[in-house]
Formats: structure tokens, C-alpha cells, sequence
């Protein structure tokens, strides 16, 4: 203990016996006298009424004549906006996707245009390749990420088209994954253009980081009394034995309560599979992806969009938008730049941004909220996390 501490904790030690001990000789003169000591500091207090007396003008008082003075427990509440006036709008991700997406959109306003817009800037022609495909072409992540993007903004102008208030009173938005981008879009945090430009990018760097390091993902469902952490460890030690370049296995995406996906290297994702019912895993189901996304094997694609990001003009959102990597809201245009690339190795944390935007107290009512992309995958999740925000959700489809 350094001398500093011993001098502070003998002084402290000599005022506290002090104060104890003076406390004692009050109780003691008043206990003689037959009096209350708690009696007589307070017959004894002085009030503020004492201060008003015309010798004692030049006391000073905490408040005006006129003020009026706060009770004991009484605070200013600003008012609540019933949750029924709000919305929440989700953008799905990639392997969501399906030819034929877009087809019965193309009579609102602005959807060809934004089609017409992204294969311009794309060099192809990306309209065509949503409603004929082939399949093969369209599921691969340099085609799929621009496809469901423009895709779930089409889906965006039926919705302000069919309900305006929606995003009139729209107080929050979230995407999984490449949905994020979309949300940061909506939120005119980055343009369309610029938007298109990223998601060129990164989708290009994904690809090339998922030939450059195999991998692969399943979807996991369990019970309370599996051991996915152990087993993702387990299958992680075998891939390093069977000498497997980047050895890997996580949980890259956070679904609902007993349903998590997997990222991993080859070896370790062929581990799981036959070894699930060791670490009583009930479903593994392997996913046609092209990479291990949101996994350490994704590094190579990590510089690109840093790059590109560097480049492109980012604004602060104009409503909350929520981060994929911890769910947490960005607070600026600063926080998404370096936030942001953080996500292609991170995993997506949507079950736990789920609860952060629907928490709520017992009895209080729940906004509206609105998934716009292909598909209705978002709602189903949403189900499994919170059945009342669900109650409140519809799917705008592509």
C-alpha cells in the first residue's frame, strides 16, 4: 500500500471517529434533558419562510416569488407518441432472391427508372436478369446483392404508393446483411448511385473472397440442451488437423431463439454435419452459398469496400438505422464508414437488434412494421423473436 493511500485512509479513519463521536455527545445532551435529538434538529431547522423576515433582505433565495415549487416526485415527462402512428421498415438480404422478383412492380412509379438507372451504372442489364434469370447467374453474390437491393426498393414505391403514411411516421429501419445498405439508403444516408457503386464493389469482393478461401454455411436448429459453441470448437480443431488454409467455425448469423447459421471452412462445416447429433444439434442444413460470409474468410473482401467507402459521400441518417455488428443505432455518417466493412467478417446480430427495436413494456402497444424485398423471411423471424411485433407486420414483396 503506497504511503498516499495509508495518509488518506488514517485521515478518513480520524474524521469519521470524529463525527461519530460528536454525534454521541448530542445524543447524550438531549437524552439527559428528556428531549429527541431528531426533535430538536428539526424544531431547530431553518425554512425558508425564516429568510423572508424585512431584517434579512440580503438573503438570497433558490427560487422567484412567483415560482412555483416542485413537490417532492414530480418531474417533467414529455409526451409519448402512441406506437400505433410509427412504423419500422426491414430490408431482407441476399439468398432471398428469386427469378421472376420485380415482375409486379413495374406498374409503380419510379421502378423502372431505378431498374433502368442500376444497369446503367452496372453494365448490365439487371431488370432482365431478375425476371428470366437463369438461376445460376442470379444466385451468384456479384448479381444477387444488386438484384435484391433494387429489388426492395421497388418493393419501397409500392409501399409509398399504396400507404404514404408508412413512410411518413417511419421512426426506425434495419436490413440483414446486404439489407443494411438499403436501410442506410432509405435513411438518405448514402445515395443511389453511390449505393449501387458499394454494392457493386462489394459484392465483387465477396465472391472473389469466397473462390479465394472455401467455405460454406449451414443453418443449425437446437434444443436448450445442445452445445453449439462446443461444437463449432470442435469442428474448428478438426479443420486444423486436416490442414484446412484458414481453419474456421462461428455463428455468422444470430437468427431467433435455437436457430443460428454457421460459418466455416470446408472441412469444419462437413465435421457438423456428420457429427450433429454428438452436440444434440436437431437440423443441419447446409446453404447453396458461394463463401463462408460474415467469417474470418471473408478478410480479402474486407480493403475493397473500405476502399470504396473512402470514396462515396456519406451523410447522417435522417431516422435510426441499426448496425448489423452489435445492434446498436449508427449516431453518424462517421460511425457507418468505420462501421460498416465491419460487418462482412462480423456476424449478424439480428436477433438481439430485434430486441432492441421492439422492447417494450408490459401492455404497451406495438408499431407497424413493414418488410420490403423479396420474400417474407424477415417476418418469419420476427415471429420466432417477438409474436406481437409480429402481429403488426406485413410483407410488401417484390
Amino acid at each position: 500500500m503506497s504511503l498516499f493511500v495509508r495518509v488518506s485512509n488514517k485521515v478518513l479513519k480520524k474524521r469519521f471517529c470524529r463525527n461519530v463521536h460528536t454525534s454521541w455527545l448530542f445524543f447524550k445532551d438531549n437524552k439527559e434533558n428528556n428531549e429527541s435529538p431528531l426533535k430538536k434538529m428539526l424544531d431547530e431547522a431553518a425554512s425558508f419562510d425564516d429568510l423572508k423576515s424585512e431584517h434579512q433582505v440580503w438573503a438570497t433565495l433558490p427560487y422567484g416569488e412567483t415560482a412555483k415549487i416542485r413537490k417532492q416526485g414530480e418531474y417533467f415527462q414529455k409526451e409519448k407518441k402512441d406506437p400505433r402512428d410509427s412504423t419500422i421498415i426491414l430490408f431482407p438480404g441476399q439468398a432471398t432472391q428469386y427469378v421472376g422478383m420485380g415482375k409486379n412492380l413495374l406498374q409503380f412509379p419510379l421502378v423502372r427508372d431505378l431498374f433502368e438507372l442500376a444497369s446503367y451504372l452496372l453494365k448490365y442489364d439487371l431488370l432482365k436478369l431478375c425476371l428470366e434469370g437463369p438461376k445460376e447467374k442470379l444466385d451468384e453474390t456479384r448479381y444477387a446483392q444488386p438484384a435484391v437491393f433494387v429489388s426492395s426498393l421497388a418493393a419501397l414505391e409500392k409501399l409509398k404508393e399504396e400507404r404514404p403514411d408508412a413512410i411518413d411516421n417511419c421512426v426506425a429501419t434495419a436490413g440483414f446483411s446486404l439489407g443494411e445498405i438499403t436501410s442506410l439508403v432509405f435513411a438518405g444516408a448514402i445515395g443511389f448511385e453511390d449505393a449501387i457503386r458499394l454494392i457493386r464493389i462489394r459484392g465483387e469482393a465477396m465472391q472473389m473472397a469466397g473462390e479465394m478461401q472455401k467455405g460454406s454455411m449451414v443453418r443449425v436448429l437446437y434444443g436448450p440442451d445442445a452445445s453449439v459453441g462446443f461444437a463449432c470448437l470442435k469442428a474448428k480443431e478438426w479443420a486444423i488437423e486436416k490442414g484446412d488454409e484458414i481453419p474456421e467455425c462461428r455463428v455468422s448469423n444470430y437468427l431467433y431463439p435455437h436457430s443460428k447459421i454457421i460459418a466455416g471452412s470446408i472441412s469444419a462445416i462437413e465435421f457438423l454435419e456428420k457429427n450433429a447429433k454428438e452436440f444434440k444439434l436437431k437440423k443441419v442444413s447446409r446453404l447453396a452459398v458461394s463463401g463462408a460470409f460474415h467469417s474470418d474468410l471473408m478478410a480479402p473482401a474486407l480493403q475493397p469496400v473500405r476502399k470504396i467507402l473512402s470514396k462515396i459521400n456519406i451523410e447522417d441518417p435522417v431516422i435510426n438505422v441499426y448496425s448489423n455488428v452489435d445492434g446498436k443505432r449508427y449516431r453518424n455518417a462517421d460511425h457507418i464508414r468505420k462501421q460498416l466493412p465491419k460487418q462482412i467478417i462480423k456476424p449478424v446480430k439480428w436477433e438481439q437488434t430485434m430486441h432492441v427495436l421492439y422492447e417494450r413494456d408490459q401492455g404497451e402497444y406495438f408499431p407497424r412494421t413493414f418488410e420490403c424485398g423479396p420474400g417474407s423471411s424477415l417476418k418469419t423471424i420476427l415471429k420466432q423473436v417477438n409474436a406481437k411485433a409480429w402481429d403488426h407486420c406485413v410483407s410488401i414483396e417484390a
